[in-house]
């Protein structure tokens, strides 16, 4: 085992700072990277040229081409055509429209980065939830998994893919091919769906969307927020759901208290004065409950009327995506902010609930829900702004939809020259991403920002940290001490120990990070035991895809988190067995088609 020196110590503590950072989320994921290279640089573990070596590294420029080559077909309606032609199959019945979002995501995900797979289809669950009466949080957490699971389906499923196959070929193996992790991939996403098909409406809460109005022939309804007056006959009420139905006629979806959220579905609340009550009713209820003074406007003046001066306005919700520009910005963007008909009612976080009076301060993570009013000619604006996505709109707006078969044609071929080697994956996808602004199926302008330079930065930052793990021998310290916990133990004894590592770190890590810093650990590994490191690469593929327990450690789960309205509690009640699942089946499977 190497000896533990001054700079193997050096680097175990940016790791240990790192993994903080990125856990606690005290700063952004962008800084940290950034932090880790001048750590690497100023310490001199790094020289300077090393520091930056992954702007240039193959795996960063393709995983960008391929976030360009997915914003062109989602942007295009090339996706969103054919989710729309299988959905239209469903004709109002709910467990055929499952199956059929299910698979269809499942489809899309093997080919084209989740996340903008996942951002199309939130609403389009919230819209066909209010068209065939299902829950949408039976589906939300679903939607995901099946994304995730998929990915690994493919080379160019996901990002980490595509990493580790580039990183194998700088240790010296070969690179992975475009349909080679499909061999284990297919079986592991056909058992994971039929897991979570059958089990996760006995797991996941039934809660209704807050909001399905958008249907031209429905009664007005509004969503507002109510305090708890004085001497209000609710307070000690302990049938809060019940007794503003029947008394009321209004519809109880949260409570707020002291900034915290609870859900009145699951949990037992006994009302007290200044609680704020998020609820939904038509207007004649809502200006009744007002006049009797057992509920009041919660923000003054400030906040909403109801009435026929209304009556074209909808309240909807709007979720922030990965791409939107206003990450980590204040909440009130231009659109939102200098436009009098648009009103902020409320933001929804992971965690807390923030009143009118406090989202100025408030800084957008992905994932966060806010709630407006606007008129309904204004949600084109909203919709096409790229900031926020209006998640209960099942029309998802599309652009420039004559260029769809252009943009999938294209695609097509980046895919089937790259799994026919006839050009390198970078090549292929960067040829691609060409092609499709010469024929305007992408606009530049428009697509950096599905660029997704947090993750990009974040890749190059562990890139740097790998290399100076190599270059001191951190690595090799690490995997010795990892090797003695399964000593004289069999080598997929072992293997199933790398694949649950990985799996253990990409919920605390993003997936890419974990695959950069535990790769060179598993090859190591393999080394020593004297066998092919090749099921090992392959473990950490499926190890660092294997995120199903939290909703911080993939991007997808934060996504869903705010329109499902979900607790962490629901991630690891159908994350936790399905982690387990795919864990297990991947160190079952790997060795039968890539033998020690």
């Amino acid at each position: 085992m190497p000896e533990l020196t001054l700079e193997i110590i050096i680097v175990s503590a940016i790791l240990i700072a790192s993994l903080s950072l990125l856990i606690t989320e005290k700063i952004a994921v962008d800084k940290t990277a950034i932090g880790i290279m001048v750590a690497l640089a100023v310490t001199g573990i790094l020289s300077p040229a090393e520091t930056i070596s992954g702007f240039a590294n193959p795996a960063v420029i393709t995983v960008g081409a391929m976030f360009l080559l997915s914003h062109g077909l989602i942007r295009t309606g090339a996706v969103g055509f054919i989710s729309e032609r299988l959905l239209h199959f469903s004709k109002g019945n709910k467990t055929r429209a499952v199956i059929l979002i299910l698979l269809t995501v499942a489809l899309a995900s093997a080919f084209i980065n989740n996340t903008p797979v996942v951002v199309l289809f939130i609403p389009i669950v919230m819209g066909l939830s209010c068209e065939c009466d299902f829950s949408p949080s039976k589906v939300l957490i679903p939607l995901s998994y099946v994304s995730i699971l998929a990915g690994t389906c493919t080379l160019i499923g996901t990002s980490t893919n595509i990493i580790v196959s580039d990183l194998s070929t700088q240790l010296g193996f070969a690179p992975l091919s475009m349909f080679e992790l499909s061999q284990v991939g297919i079986p592991i996403a056909i058992i994971g769906m039929i897991f979570l098909f059958f089990f996760s409406p006995r797991i996941l809460p039934g809660r209704t969307a807050p909001v399905c109005e958008l249907d031209e022939n429905k009664s007005n309804r509004y969503i507002a927020e109510l305090i708890v007056a004085q001497n209000s006959p609710l307070i000690g009420e302990d049938h809060l759901i019940e007794y503003a139905t029947k008394h009321l006629g209004l519809s109880v979806i949260e409570v707020f208290r002291n900034g915290n959220i609870i859900d009145p579905v699951r949990s037992l609340v006994t009302v007290k004065q200044e609680d704020i009550l998020l609820v939904k009713g038509s207007a004649e209820d809502l200006v009744s409950c007002l006049k009797k003074q057992t509920l009041e406007l919660a923000h003054g003046e400030e906040n909403m009327a109801f009435g026929s001066g209304f009556k074209d306005d909808l309240v909807v919700e709007l979720i922030v995506p990965p791409m939107s520009g206003l990450l980590h910005e204040k909440l009130l963007s231009t659109e939102l902010q200098n436009d009098p008909e648009i009103k902020i009612i409320a933001i929804r976080t992971r965690r807390h609930h923030y009143s009118y009076r406090k989202i100025k301060t408030v800084k957008l993570k992905v994932g966060d829900t806010i709630l407006v009013r606007c008129p309904r000619e204004k949600l084109s604006k909203i919709r096409n702004s790229n900031e926020f996505i209006v998640i209960e709109d099942i029309h998802h707006s599309m652009i420039d939809t004559e260029k769809a078969r252009m943009a999938a044609l294209i695609f097509i071929g980046v895919v089937l020259f790259a799994s026919s080697g006839l050009a390198d994956i970078l090549v292929c996808a960067l040829a691609g991403v060409f092609l499709m602004t010469l024929t305007h199926c992408l606009s530049l302008k428009d697509a950096y920002r599905s660029l997704e330079p947090e993750v990009l930065l974040l890749i190059v930052g562990t890139i740097a940290l790998g290399g100076a793990m190599q270059k001191t021998g951190a690595t090799q310290l690490y995997a010795d001490a990892f090797l003695s916990l399964f000593a004289g133990k069999s080598p997929q004894t072992v293997l199933f120990g790398v694949i649950l590592l990985s799996s253990l770190c990409t919920h605390i890590l993003s997936n890419n990070a974990t695959a950069v810093l535990l790769l060179p650990i598993a090859v190591t590994t393999a080394a020593s035991l004297g066998v092919d490191p090749r099921p090992f690469v392959i473990g950490i593929c499926f190890g660092a895809g294997a995120c199903f327990a939290t909703p911080i450690g993939y991007q997808t789960n934060l996504l869903v988190y705010g329109p499902g309205r979900y607790r962490f509690s629901d991630y690891i009640k159908l994350g936790m067995p399905l982690n387990i699942l795919v864990v297990v089946l991947s160190a079952l499977l790997i060795p039968v088609f890539w033998p020690f």
